[in-house]
């Protein structure tokens, strides 16, 4: 390696530039490729995931950069590192802008000579480091004036072991430019030895990687935020289904009730999560008979996911459970839950059916809250049950519930459920897939082939949203 390049003697043109060029094609059509993903990456603010597919397609559009910019300076050859006779004879800094505006991955070149104690650096490396192109270079003693404190011994570490014993330079360190500015400058380096093998001069390239090294961190920042979020997520997860499961009876999935039974019916219910979430909603489905011999039956949704509307569920149906034991009516439980619900610190929605049955008489009692009505199927076909007036719950205080009533036959099958069973805004035409039913259900032997009928007909797999169904067969 020559230890001076002169102004006087411009190096040869490299060969293979023809190559060099196809290769630049390459580059910036791959940045093109590499551009367009970036755009089409989700990034509002919030999204941990977004955030980290943009860093990496950042960090990629830099690599590729400072790719285009090396194979550009290699197709056109190392720029002179011109000997000046002194600052007079120095290019002036470039008018109208400060002299480090150099582009992302500019490489600048130095060299120390230790017999005459002269230094040489390109222009590029005055940019990079922020110096006044006027001024002379400084030398390796003066280098470390530029260098921050903390990495003041790490460069005078790899400049001692390339002098002493001639191991390549290859490290970073942060300078604090004239400006204020804080950079990150990658070196790598090498000795020139001389006819006795000694050390006679050091030579370096010097790259400004900042802006690399803030994308690499955001990059890892970002990642470790995803990851905290994924861990948050599923630890909510966790909880959310831990109060499901202390709160939903225990029969819920696809077990039948406890062998004791409710008076005159057969119960079925499933819980079916949505699958395009893992977080656990407020749908809930129960049966719980009375100290009067009725049973209590209700299906309801609170608006939202997480631990904290699976808390308000469980709050919402403990109300439900011991007022129902009092013997209030369904209209009157709908009533309180909503005077419950807007007393919360913090509003909820919610929509819900109430049905107090008595097996005496065969009579079904019921109230709604902006749910769904039950479905009664008798004979092998099935009806919407004609609702009540009744509002959301929490939607206002002023709400009025009534009730209706429904007399009962043996044989006759009443379905309770969600609104998650079918697509979000289909509400009508999920009611008619239900009803379409009616001939499986009226051949079905009991009320756990009901249900499985049901989720057989809308899949395990294939809602938005959580949902719950309720079978109560008449017997």
């Amino acid at each position: 390696m020559p230890s001076h390049l002169s102004a006087d003697h411009p190096p040869a043109q490299p060969p293979g530039r023809g190559a060099v060029d196809a290769l630049i094609t390459q580059a910036r059509r791959l940045k093109g490729d590499v551009d367009a993903v970036r755009r089409e990456a989700q990034d509002d603010g919030s999204d941990p995931r977004g955030r980290w597919e943009r860093a990496l397609c950042d960090l990629a559009l830099h690599q590729l950069n400072d790719l285009d910019e090396h194979l550009a300076q290699l197709r056109d050859g190392p720029p002179p590192v011109a000997v000046f006779a002194g600052p007079e004879d120095r290019p002036p800094a470039a008018p109208g802008g400060p002299p480090h505006g150099e582009p992302l991955g500019r490489v600048g070149s130095a060299e120390w000579n230790l017999l005459t104690d002269e230094a040489t650096w390109s222009g590029e490396l005055y940019q990079i480091l922020g110096r006044d192109p006027a001024a002379p270079p400084l030398t390796l003693d003066e280098l470390p004036s530029l260098v921050l404190d903390a990495d003041r011994p790490r460069l005078t570490s790899m400049v001692t072991d390339c002098l002493v014993d001639a191991k390549p330079i290859d490290g970073e360190f942060r300078v604090v430019r004239a400006d204020g500015t804080l950079r990150t400058v990658h070196m790598m380096g090498e000795p020139v030895l001389g006819a006795d093998g000694g050390t006679d001069a050091m030579w370096a390239v010097l790259r400004d990687v900042s802006e690399l090294r803030r994308s690499r961190r955001t990059e890892r920042e970002t990642r470790d935020s995803l990851q905290h979020h994924r861990h948050r997520a599923q630890t909510e997860h966790r909880l959310a289904v831990e109060f499901q499961e202390a709160v939903l009876p225990p029969w819920r999935g696809s077990a039948r009730p406890p062998h004791r039974g409710h008076p005159g019916l057969d119960l079925a219910a499933h819980y079916l999560p949505a699958s395009t979430s893992g977080l656990i909603g407020g749908d809930w489905y129960d049966a719980l008979e009375l100290s009067d011999g009725d049973t209590l039956l209700s299906v309801g949704d609170l608006t939202g996911h997480g631990p904290t509307v699976t808390s308000e569920m469980a709050m919402l149906l403990g109300a439900l459970r011991g007022m129902a034991m009092t013997g209030t009516g369904p209209g009157r439980l709908m009533d309180l839950l909503n005077q419950l619900l807007d007393a919360t610190a913090q509003p909820a929605l919610g929509s819900a059916v109430c049905c107090r049955y008595r097996p005496a008489t065969r009579t079904l009692v019921w109230a709604q809250a902006g749910h769904p009505a039950p479905l009664l199927f008798r004979d092998g076909t099935g009806r919407v049950l004609d609702a009540p007036d009744g509002v959301l719950l929490g939607a206002t205080s002023s709400a009025v519930y009534g009730q209706a009533e429904e007399t009962l036959k043996a044989g006759d099958l009443l379905l309770l459920h969600t609104d998650g069973l079918g697509p979000r805004r289909a509400g009508p035409a999920t009611v008619r897939r239900l009803l379409g039913l009616a001939p499986r259900l009226g051949g079905a032997r009991t009320a756990q082939d009901c249900v499985r009928t049901v989720v057989e007909e809308f899949g395990e797999n294939e809602r938005e949203d959580d949902a719950c169904v309720l079978v109560a067969r008449i017997v």
